[in-house]
């Protein structure tokens, strides 16, 4: 209009223009909002078709053992090649694979309590015992108290055995928490235990496992790796020395030995194995370990489970996910 001002068809035009700024960035942002909303939902799609595909290999791993049990049902070894071999499995727009290996070549840190009733655990001093030499043994420092205060963390009581450590341990700690007082689920519960820094852990870790029982671990002498012989020399009296146990590993037959006798009636071990330490050992692999890793697009899923081999038909008694490469 030809009464209009200069300065208020300026401003006319200014509110238009933050008009058209505004609902601009409305639009990006919905369309912002629709494309990661398009995307979540693809990936929970390929999240999904990867939990099927895992849960695949699995029953492919669980068919696997039992081949190889069956192969000889009086011992298993490494004859195959099946440890830790990955084998795949065809997928579409994807790649799964699965391995085993042998669950129970490891210090059952379960094994440091006995129950005493339902739910109610005492602390074992031969585990504690044990556990504590197999921590001298590979280099890790105060493995006397870090054992008895693992045994308190799992046991039921309150009060703390010789070197261990109970609720008051943890108290005045930020923040403060309590011993478990129950079985572990996983080996990562020993970081909670006082003591065991990351750096410990870290050591320990190869050598450590927590299996759904209080029994201990049999080792398979079969199919542990020399370079853990520790394990094996934990068991024996500190006369008994790592490297014997290496070298005896390393004279293992290509088809492994028929009993575990044999194997402690090699060289220097022969009459170590008194007590314990033979009960200990074994040829035959009551657990096994699993991890399957699927790949489908962008999204990578990795299960790791524990295979119970302990009756005719092996099951998956335990399983964990996680995301990521």
């Amino acid at each position: 209009m030809r009464g209009d001002r200069p300065n208020e068809r300026g401003a006319a035009l200014l509110t238009v223009l933050l008009l058209v700024a505004i609902v601009g960035a409305l639009a990006a942002a919905t369309m912002e909002k629709l494309n990661l909303s398009t995307r979540q939902a693809v990936n929970a799609k390929a999240m999904e078709q990867a939990r099927g595909w895992s849960q695949a290999a699995a029953v492919m791993a669980l068919i696997r053992i039992a081949a190889v049990r069956k192969a000889d049902s009086t011992r298993v070894t490494l004859a195959g090649r099946w440890s830790d071999r990955p084998f795949p499995l065809p997928i579409p727009d994807g790649v799964a694979t699965a391995r085993v290996h042998d669950g129970g070549n490891c210090f059952n840190l379960n094994s440091l309590v006995v129950p005493v009733g339902v739910d109610t655990y005492a602390a074992r001093m031969p585990g504690v015992q044990q556990f504590a030499r197999l921590m001298r043994l590979i280099g890790v420092p105060a493995g006397d108290s870090i054992a008895a205060a693992a045994a308190d963390w799992i046991d039921t009581d309150s009060t703390p055995i010789t070197g261990g450590a109970e609720d008051a341990a943890y108290s005045g700690l930020q923040p403060a928490y309590r011993t478990a007082n129950t079985l572990m689920a996983d080996p990562s519960e020993l970081r909670a235990v006082t003591g065991v820094t990351a750096q410990i852990y870290d050591k320990l870790r190869p050598y450590i496992c927590a299996l759904p029982t209080t029994d201990p671990a049999t080792i398979n002498v079969n199919t542990i790796e020399p370079e853990r012989g520790a394990l094996i020399a934990a068991m024996a009296p500190d006369t008994l020395g790592v490297e014997a146990v290496r070298q005896a590993l390393l004279a293992r037959p290509p088809a492994g030995w028929a009993q575990a006798s044999a194997f402690w009636s090699m060289g220097s071990l022969s009459g170590q194995g008194a007590g314990g330490a033979m009960s200990g050992t074994g040829v035959t692999t009551q657990w096994f370990a699993l991890i399957t890793d699927v790949t489908i697009g962008n999204v990578t899923l990795r299960q790791t489970g524990l295979i119970d081999a302990r009756q005719p038909a092996p099951v998956l008694a335990s399983r964990q996910w996680g995301e990521g490469a």
